[in-house]
Parts: structure tokens; sequence; C-alpha cells
């Protein structure tokens, strides 16, 4: 087997292992809280909100409290969501990072 077969086949390797990699992330689910755990923010590991939970009593807030806490719930969540992607990630790239934006060539 030349070099060129061998790096071909590690090319068709590392992609299954990506497309497995990324279904994996899709099945993610991160919560993210604000207020103590008054509001909560669950997201899938595409980052699309799955749930919303506010407690009776933070519905008693203003307006403009109760806006502040959902967007640090998801801000919280998205971050969590980051870590998690790139900790599956560092799992088929060795540890090595990768850069932000970053876009698999399959």
């Amino acid at each position: 087997m030349n070099d060129f077969s061998k790096v071909l086949e590690q090319a068709k390797d590392m992609q299954k292992k990506m497309k497995e990699t990324q279904e994996l992330i899709k099945k993610i689910k991160v919560e993210g809280v604000s207020a103590g755990g008054s509001v909560k923010v669950y997201l899938n590991g595409e980052g699309e909100m799955m749930e919303l939970f506010i407690s009776p009593e933070m519905l008693k807030e203003d307006k403009e409290v109760l806006e502040d806490l959902i967007v640090a719930a998801h801000n919280d969540a998205k971050s969590k969501v980051k870590i998690k992607s790139s900790e599956e990630l560092s799992k088929i790239t060795g540890g090595i990072p990768l850069p932000p934006g970053f876009k698999w060539p399959f």
C-alpha cells in the first residue's frame, strides 16, 4: 500500500468519526441557569432552545428583569454547549484545538 492510499484511508476514517461526533453533538442537552435556578434554559448541541423554565415567583418580577434573567440563562447554556462540543471534537483531533469557525471539508 502506498502512502497516498494510507492518507486516503485515514481521511475516510476521520470523516466517519467526524460524522459520528456531529451526531453526538446534536444529542447534547445542556441547562443554563440564572437567578439561582429560578430561570432555566435548555439547549441542544446545535444551540437550539428546547425548553424554558420560569419559576412562578419570577413571574412577579418586572418584565425587564425577567428578560435579563432569560438572556443570562441562555448565555450560560450556550457557553456549556461550546465546552461540551469542544470536548467531543477534541476526542477526534487528539486534543489539538480547532480555530473558531473551522469547517470540516466533508
